[in-house]
Parts: structure tokens; C-alpha cells; sequence
């Protein structure tokens, strides 16, 4: 099983924990497409979401959190951040 897209999302506060833990989860996903569903539900939530491929997946993908609503909207990639050409284009 290749996982080769990754969800990031901001983790919801709760209660008073005893050491500080990090404020954003990351889950794995085969398919582009499970990964969009995925970030669709916690975007759903009202919570952050960042998404993208995993080394060493060619092409590489980034989807800011600015984007995401984009990503997720109608299922078209549309503006994209290749971190390989992000200044190009």
C-alpha cells in the first residue's frame, strides 16, 4: 500500500493537557481522491487543512490552506503550488 497524498488540519483544543502537544494532525491517503474527501470533511469542520504528495511522489503538489476550498470545491485543481517552480509561472 502506497500512500502518496497527505491531510494536515489544526487539532481542536480540549480540556487542559499536562505537556503541550502539536496543534495539527496529519493523516495519509493512497488516492488523491481519498485525501480530498478527507480534507473536505475537516474543512467542513471550520478547521485549517493543508494538503500535498509525499516524497518522493512525482509530481510533487502543495495545496495551501488558501487554496483548499478550491481543491475540494468541484474536484479541479486549479492555482496549484509546485514548490519545485513556485516562482515560475
Amino acid at each position: 500500500m502506497a500512500f502518496t497524498w497527505y491531510v494536515t488540519f489544526e487539532v481542536h483544543k480540549r480540556g487542559v493537557l499536562p505537556r503541550r502537544r502539536s496543534p495539527r494532525e496529519t493523516r495519509t491517503f493512497e488516492t488523491e481522491a481519498q485525501a480530498r474527501s478527507f480534507a473536505r470533511a475537516k474543512f467542513d469542520e471550520g478547521l485549517i487543512v493543508y494538503a500535498g504528495t509525499i516524497n518522493p511522489s512525482i509530481p510533487r503538489r502543495l495545496i495551501p490552506s488558501g487554496e483548499i476550498s478550491h481543491w475540494i470545491g468541484d474536484g479541479q485543481d486549479r492555482k496549484i503550488v509546485d514548490p519545485d517552480n513556485e516562482g515560475s509561472g
